[in-house]
């Protein structure tokens, strides 16, 4: 049974104490695994079985809360786990250096396209098949949860970003954008945290503050009409700064993680939130300051390049982002264009993978590559050292970089390079100032468009708050790449021929080419949308010129829903129906995201 908001009030008030109450906290884990588990038995299964979609949307729907109750726990200690019974519906390929592998779908979100908006009794088998994937993986969580002792400070981070969770993709209907069930999911979520912070909240605030997040959401439960933006700002950043508070006054202590976003944050709106060294290989980060301003120097020096006249700053322009408003630049030969369109170089530091296919895992790669393909700059990084070293361009630079480094090589300049990249990390928008406290930061069109970028648009769904990017929060070790069937050039019915992550992963020959083409076929990073009123033309490839353009294209449900032949298209194609006056709102709000 789903605890309702006055149940959990009654056991808190008990006040649950043991020695040990991480102990007993565990032991409620496993309690609500096993009723879960008895759930899909006794409940979702023959609700399948019975053929009606009648006594199937709801017994789902339970189901999911369920889930919901045990997300904060089964996220944090068992996420590769948890991808199985929640994660999203559609293959993911691990990458070069994980596991190599493609996986398939699976879990509830899978089962929810089969039941919503109406159930395909074709599939009972498979929607079988997959309560019994779910049912295998909670008794994992079992496994874990009765046998793994579990911290003090595992839980408060763990409910911390639970929180975040909440805020970044349960509100947005992220993992159920066809039940519309978000609201009270996010309840449930929160009722969960109550009990397991309750024995480290002795004086009730936490229990008070949660109690007032999930007031608010269960009597706004309207998915379209959902105020975000005061939700975020008045009920769930006071929480996550109650949780933060807690934990230094409890002074917990634990292992500290290299995440992206910082550990120690009181929210997702901290000046410091995010760690732009999270993904650089070098744990040594000593002279960092020398390092980076020899990267800016190197970023406009033309020696790496064949012609000699070509550095980084001649495509990537700070007056525009670090982009250069071109479709796509010219190559270096003169003779034709690059492949694709230029991204800004802000912020991207925080994402797990660069290039649109994703093939690069550090800015380090990025840079080697940019520097030897024959289109972009098309030179060599050791030809070009040694003529640096020979004219002693830099090298008071060098040697304050990399003291004891009497011959500057080809990995000190990646890293300076890519040092310097890492130092255009700019989180300090007319949102960032808003979501702070700031109540005029934001226009009233600006708050109404981030509203309806979360909600009813579904941007938020893909472009995750507060990066707007692809990298999943509130982890932010995984980056999307969406099919959304972008066309050749305006107002054409042909898909572009760039086939994107298809033709990187098709170089690892462990990849099967057939299950490439159905999944991963023109399917290309979502890149944040951060500063995008500074970087069009937009696309990989250039092809719309304003945002209105943008916007036009996915509220006809992107290529598909524009007429293309976009067969494995993961971006829905149905109508967003927003008005004009709505489309508006939304650009207004992106505008809002510009760095200053």
């Amino acid at each position: 049974m789903v605890l309702t908001v006055g149940m959990i009030q009654l056991l808190s008030s008990f006040g649950v104490r043991t020695n040990d109450p991480a102990k007993e906290i565990t032991g409620m884990l496993c309690r609500d695994v096993d009723a879960f588990s008895c759930y899909i038995r006794d409940s979702l299964q023959p609700a399948i079985r019975s053929g009606s979609g009648e006594n199937l949307r709801p017994a789902f729907l339970s189901a999911r809360k369920y889930y919901k109750q045990i997300e904060w726990a089964a996220e944090y200690f068992a996420y590769s786990t948890a991808r199985f019974i929640n994660g999203a519906p559609k293959a993911e390929a691990e990458l070069p250096g994980n596991s190599n592998m493609i996986l398939s779908p699976s879990g509830l979100q899978v089962m929810e396209e089969h039941i919503f908006p109406v159930f395909d009794t074709a599939s009972r088998d498979q929607l079988l098949g997959q309560t019994e994937n779910i049912l295998d993986k909670l008794q994992v969580f079992r496994s874990y949860f009765s046998g793994i002792p579990v911290a003090a400070w595992q839980i408060l981070d763990a409910a911390k970003l639970e929180v975040f969770r909440i805020e970044t993709l349960g509100i947005t209907g992220y993992d159920s954008p066809l039940g519309r069930n978000s609201m009270e999911e996010c309840a449930v979520s929160l009722q969960a945290l109550q009990l397991a912070l309750a024995p480290y909240d002795t004086h009730n605030t936490l229990g008070e503050l949660l109690n007032r997040n999930i007031a608010f959401l269960l009597a706004n439960r309207d998915f379209d009409r959902f105020n975000r933006a005061l939700y975020i700002r008045s009920y769930a950043n006071p929480l996550t700064t109650a949780i933060e508070r807690l934990r230094r006054q409890l002074d917990v202590q634990g292992y500290h993680y290299n995440r992206l976003l910082r550990q120690d944050v009181f929210t997702l709106f901290d000046r410091q939130a995010f760690n732009a060294d999270a993904y650089s290989p070098f744990l040594d980060q000593e002279n960092k300051p020398a390092k980076i301003a020899l990267g800016k120097v190197l970023f406009t020096e033309t020696a790496f390049s064949g012609n000699g006249s070509t550095s980084c700053a001649s495509c990537h322009h700070p007056q525009t982002a670090f982009a250069d408003n071109l479709a796509k630049h010219g190559d270096i030969r003169g003779t034709g264009f690059i492949d694709r369109n230029v991204p800004s170089l802000v912020n991207t530091a925080l994402q797990p993978q660069q290039f649109y296919d994703q093939r690069a895992e550090t800015l380090e790669e990025q840079v080697n590559d940019v520097v030897h393909n024959p289109k972009e700059m098309g030179g060599s990084i050791h030809a070009a050292l040694q003529a640096i070293t020979r004219s002693g361009r830099y090298e008071q630079l060098f040697a304050a970089a990399f003291p004891g480094n009497t011959q500057p090589d080809s990995a000190a300049v990646t890293e300076a390079l890519a040092a310097y990249v890492r130092s255009l990390v700019q989180l300090n928008s007319r949102f960032d100032d808003y979501m702070a406290g700031n109540d005029t930061a934001m226009s009233d069109e600006a708050i109404r468009g981030f509203n309806l970028f979360m909600g009813k648009a579904g941007c938020g769904a893909c472009h995750y708050m507060p990066l707007f990017s692809g990298v999943l929060p509130p982890k932010f070790i995984t980056q999307d790449a969406e099919v959304l069937g972008v066309p050749d050039k305006p107002g054409s019915k042909n898909i572009d021929p760039d086939r994107g992550l298809f033709n990187m992963l098709l170089g690892y020959n462990y990849f099967d080419s057939t299950r490439l083409s159905a999944e991963f076929d023109h399917a290309f990073k979502t890149v944040t949308v951060r500063n995008a009123s500074k970087t069009a033309p937009y696309m990989h490839n250039g092809v719309f010129a304003t945002l209105e353009e943008v916007m036009d294209f996915y509220n006809e449900g992107g290529g598909r829903g524009n007429g293309l032949p976009v067969a494995n298209q993961s971006l829905s194609a149905e109508k967003l129906r927003l008005t004009p006056e709505e489309t508006q709102d939304v650009i207004a709000f992106m505008r809002a995201l510009d760095s200053r």
